[in-house]
């Protein structure tokens, strides 16, 4: 029996030698309470001595591992009186100076005699080699070939030598380590054992055996949240009471009927996930499904055609979205598309055997803007069974709301809600029955991040564009001359009986940053470039009525240009507006530029898209080409993951811990999927886990149980 994780979970920190009750409180500050924690504060790089470069030996332009010790450190005044910090540092070769600039406190880091390396680029200045501003790390005593460098903290004074020796010391104690996988998979694998891993991790002989121990260990991270996840999924498909819609052949009668009626014929994507929705609503446990599709694919077909199915049953359906403004155009959109349907009048009302179709199928929109009479007519009819789709905001899942036998729940943008407001709307269910779900985005998720952060759900994917979406061509305006032909193409557009939209960052000016507020822009461009042309301003500060009947007169055409904020990303969806102008572009992420250029393209007319203004760092140049380049919102979505890295994507959870300390869903694509195959393999012949006794207790030590409920209510 080797050490198992639980049991190092167990220990305190202040077990290890050296660590008094004020070296743990500064650990603790740093995540680090137990034994285990020390075990799995991974090293975030290494100094390979064996490459690195004698000074003697360097030249500039080089990028360059430098070790070496300090001399000496001072600080000087410029010419023009800025202060800067002069270190320099030695090894048996020569001498070389070092500049910080804006780092004083490097004086008190590299006191005379420590031992660094230093990462940079070797420099020359007025005659002299230098570095400026490199990346240090202090290797103090430590020797070897290779040396882990520990993320640390100067102001908890936790520094990379002390992590590396409470590591050392969690190793010599712990023996070997219990392996919680069979050998014949770590062979299929070609992944080390677990013992081997750990040694590898924090006291490699070489960068093979540190890429060794990283691959064993990313993927023991996410093997145990893929099998935590499946195992959680499969619990609620067994146990949970659903309602078992009839759907018979085409999902149904209202279902055919409506797709028939539909102007246009199907989009494969849109068939297959309507195929995959109505095999779930006909199976006895309740949907959990994720529908992902890019801007314009089509999603509101697939959803009302979900919603046809409990309502030909006799139930009823709900669809939430986050704002007013989504709530009402998805209102306005479906009740259009179900104009002319009729149900039953009948308290049991279900199509399937039912000859009399007497009364019109009932569509109503509930939000903080309904009035008092409609509302209570409204919450009357869902009581009775007598409305048969809800479209609302938040409303739907305010006290006092409830109905017959709501069936199938639709959220939209579901990433905007909170995970308690979804299962707040779930609830409402009748009985011990639990609704069908189906989550919609328009904002693409990269594969791996789906199958990670949204792995308890089944997703359908729309990948591809309904016929008559006319491409949308993008442009990157940078400079003022640049610029001037934007509002030449807006005149031009506007002149041929079209519409554009002026997006800008805030609403009004700020001195904190240097962006064009929707107010000034309004101003300047109703007075400057776009005199003579009906121009309109929309943010989130108006009032409801002031943002109807802007929205109104955009519509209709009364205004031609329409000054807004962000507040128009989602819903506005007007077939006249073809140019979309995004102004100092280089603020927005790519999801949010590719959202807000997915409402122009709507129509037959050729549409445009321009960014303007220039970019103030790298990776806002990297997102405005990638928008230039593409208008394939998964293709961005991978552009944005390996951008942003997977930070924001795992906060999408909201809450827990995600056990993802070394593993990245950009760098480790393929142990993603690889992981979700050996979940599904295991609990295939172990649904229990007896015989993964250690995995199922490092699941259990390290995804904490409320946190894995609170993962699943989403």
């Amino acid at each position: 029996m080797g050490r198992r994780l639980g049991q190092l979970d167990a220990l305190d920190v202040t077990e290890l030698k050296g660590v008094g009750p004020k070296t743990a409180e500064s650990l603790a500050r740093l995540g680090v309470r137990s034994v285990l924690d020390v075990l799995m504060y991974y090293p975030r790089r290494y100094v390979d001595r064996t490459n690195q470069v004698s000074i003697a030996d360097v030249s500039p332009g080089d990028d360059v591992v430098l070790i070496a010790t300090v001399r000496s450190g001072r600080t000087v005044r410029s010419r023009s009186g800025r202060d800067f910090v002069v270190i320099t540092v030695a090894d048996a070769s020569g001498a070389l100076d070092i500049t910080f600039f804006n780092q004083r406190w490097r004086l008190k880091q590299l006191t005379t005699g420590t031992t660094v390396a230093l990462f940079g680029r070797i420099e020359r200045y007025r005659g002299r080699v230098g570095m400026t501003n490199p990346l240090v790390d202090r290797l103090g005593t430590r020797v070897g070939r290779i040396v882990p460098i520990y993320p640390q903290s100067d102001k908890e004074r936790i520094d990379s030598e002390t992590i590396g020796e409470l590591c050392a010391e969690t190793l010599r104690r712990s023996g070997e380590f219990d392996e919680p996988l069979d050998e014949a998979l770590l062979d299929r694998l070609d992944l080390v054992d677990r013992t081997t891993a750990f040694r590898g991790i924090h006291a490699p002989d070489d960068m093979a055996e540190a890429a060794a121990a990283r691959r064993r260990l990313v993927f023991d991270e996410l093997l145990r949240v893929q099998v935590e996840l499946v195992r959680r999924k499969r619990e609620l498909e067994r146990t949970a009471v659903g309602l078992t819609h009839t759907v018979g052949a085409g999902g149904g009668p209202l279902v055919e009927a409506f797709h028939e009626a539909l102007p246009y014929d199907l989009t494969a994507a849109q068939s297959r996930a309507i195929a995959e929705i109505v095999d779930d609503l006909g199976a006895r446990a309740p949907m959990h499904r994720l529908l992902q599709g890019d801007v314009g694919a089509g999603k509101t077909v697939v959803a009302v055609s979900a919603m046809l199915v409990a309502v030909q049953g006799g139930h009823q359906a709900a669809l939430m979205a986050p704002t007013e403004v989504l709530a009402e155009q998805h209102h306005l959109g479906i009740r259009h598309l179900l104009a002319e349907f009729t149900v039953p009048d009948t308290a049991e009302g279900s199509l399937f055997g039912q000859a009399g179709m007497d009364r019109r199928l009932g569509v109503a929109l509930l939000t903080n803007r309904t009035p008092a009479a409609e509302r209570r007519r409204i919450l009357a009819d869902m009581a009775s069974g007598d409305l048969d789709i809800v479209i609302g905001t938040h409303s739907l899942i305010s006290e006092g709301v409830e109905f017959d036998s709501l069936g199938v729940v639709v959220i939209d943008e579901q990433h905007r809600f909170g995970v308690e407001q979804r299962a707040a709307l779930r609830a409402k269910g009748a009985g011990d029955a639990v609704p069908d779900v189906l989550v919609m985005t328009a904002t693409p998720i990269p594969r791996t991040a789906a199958m990670t952060v949204y792995g308890d759900l089944d997703v359908s994917v729309l990948d591809e564009l309904p016929p008559g979406r006319t491409p949308i061509v993008t442009r990157w305006a940078r400079t003022p001359a640049e610029e001037s032909a934007v509002w030449d193409d807006v005149r031009a557009e506007v002149a041929a009986g079209r519409r554009a939209y002026v997006v800008c960052p805030l609403i009004e000016e700020s001195s904190k940053l240097e962006v064009r507020s929707a107010e000034e822009t309004f101003a300047s461009l109703r007075d400057g470039e776009l005199a003579g042309l009906g121009v309109g301003l929309l943010h989130g500060r108006l009032k409801a009525d002031e943002k109807d009947e802007v929205m109104g007169r955009f519509r209709a055409g009364d205004l031609d240009v329409l000054v807004a904020t962000t507040v128009i990303e989602v819903g506005v969806d007007v077939p006249e507006a073809t140019v979309m102008v995004i102004l100092d572009a280089s603020r927005f992420g790519i999801a949010q530029l590719h959202q807000l250029r997915g409402r122009v393209g709507r129509g037959a007319a050729r549409s445009k898209c321009w960014l303007v203004g220039e970019a103030t760092t790298p990776d806002g140049e990297a997102r405005l080409e990638a928008i230039v380049r593409s208008t394939d919102g998964f293709e961005l979505a991978e552009v944005d993951l390996d951008l942003r890295g997977e930070g924001t994507i795992m906060g999408e959870r909201q809450k827990g811990r995600n056990d993802l300390k070394l593993a990245s869903l950009r760098r480790d694509r393929e142990w993603v999927v690889t992981a979700r195959e050996v979940a599904e393999e295991i609990l295939d012949a172990d649904p229990d886990l007896v015989d993964h006794e250690v995995l199922a207790e490092e699941i259990d030590v390290l995804l904490r149980p409320d946190d894995v409920e609170f993962l699943m209510k989403s």
